[in-house]
């Protein structure tokens, strides 16, 4: 009987202390992979932040190319920097590379491509003319854009942005720009100076207003559509061939004028429902 009850207890020992070696061996296992899961979010993605370094380089390009006077190439820079932003975007979700360090690398890069480039190729252009009123201009438009794109990173919005986006704000000065260059003038008046500053300090203040701008996120090009739309598509890059830069530029403030416009509009409907309640109360 004794001799049974050592045996009993010898092999509730050693399956004790087997169970103990695999919950060890488990918890080795689980820290590996927790360490290796570590390791890995300690990288980062290549290829969208690639795409945010070309925006981020066609931001700097422009800002040195303004100052060499070569706004041509200046405004075309940032409108490849806009096309790598939007880039850098689909193809992180196509991919599902999306990561923190993406979105906020693609933050500063933009805060140099549509926020420092468009104020300090304008100022090259001619808002150094007008002396202080330039450069505080210039200044107010960078500071706007800067804080149009903290308010965006702490929102998230997508369906809809909350004030003018700052590649839309950069388009204008870069389509207005393009236009003035295509005149053929050598430099700037004082008029044409004081219209760029009016220019770019309303689109500083659009990108920090409280308007609703549609967003190009909400676009799907793997849906399909109608046949007419395709049409349209055709039709709107063949008035955009006759003239690029002017086209451009109606279709850049006819954008940053759709949110006034809207929020105009439904306060007219607000009121007139109003009117109607307060009419049929009457009744």
């Amino acid at each position: 009987m004794a001799s049974d009850t050592d045996k009993r207890l010898r092999a509730v020992d050693a399956s004790d202390q087997t169970s103990e070696e695999r919950s060890d061996s488990a918890g080795a296992d689980d820290s590996a992979v927790n360490s290796g899961e570590r390791r890995t979010r300690r990288g980062i993605y290549l290829l969208p932040n690639l795409i945010t370094t070309g925006a981020l380089f066609a931001g700097f390009y422009a800002i040195v190319a303004g100052m060499n006077e070569h706004f041509v190439a200046a405004s075309l820079a940032m409108f490849v920097a806009m096309a790598l932003d939007t880039a850098d975007g689909r193809v992180a979700r196509w991919t599902r590379t999306e990561s923190q360090f993406g979105a906020e690398y693609d933050s500063l890069s933009d805060m140099v491509a549509f926020g420092v480039a468009p104020a300090l190729v304008a100022f090259s252009w001619g808002l150094s003319s007008l002396g202080k009123i330039g450069w505080v201009v210039t200044f107010v438009y960078m500071a706007c854009a800067a804080l149009r794109l903290a308010r965006f990173n702490t929102k998230g919005e997508n369906a809809s942005f909350t004030g003018l986006a700052s590649p839309s704000a950069a388009a204008i000065i870069a389509c207005a720009i393009l236009v003035w260059t295509d005149t053929g003038a050598v430099e700037p008046s004082r008029f044409a100076a004081a219209v760029m500053a009016a220019v770019t300090l309303i689109s500083a203040f659009l990108m920090v207003s409280p308007f609703r701008y549609f967003s190009p996120k909400l676009f799907d090009f793997k849906s399909r559509v109608p046949f007419l739309t395709m049409v349209l598509v055709v039709f709107v890059f063949a008035v955009m061939l006759l003239d690029p830069p002017r086209v451009l530029l109606l279709m850049a403030i006819g954008y940053a004028l759709s949110g006034p416009l809207q929020a105009g509009w439904k306060q007219y409907q607000k009121r007139r429902r109003l009117q109607r309640r307060a009419v049929s109360g009457q009744d």
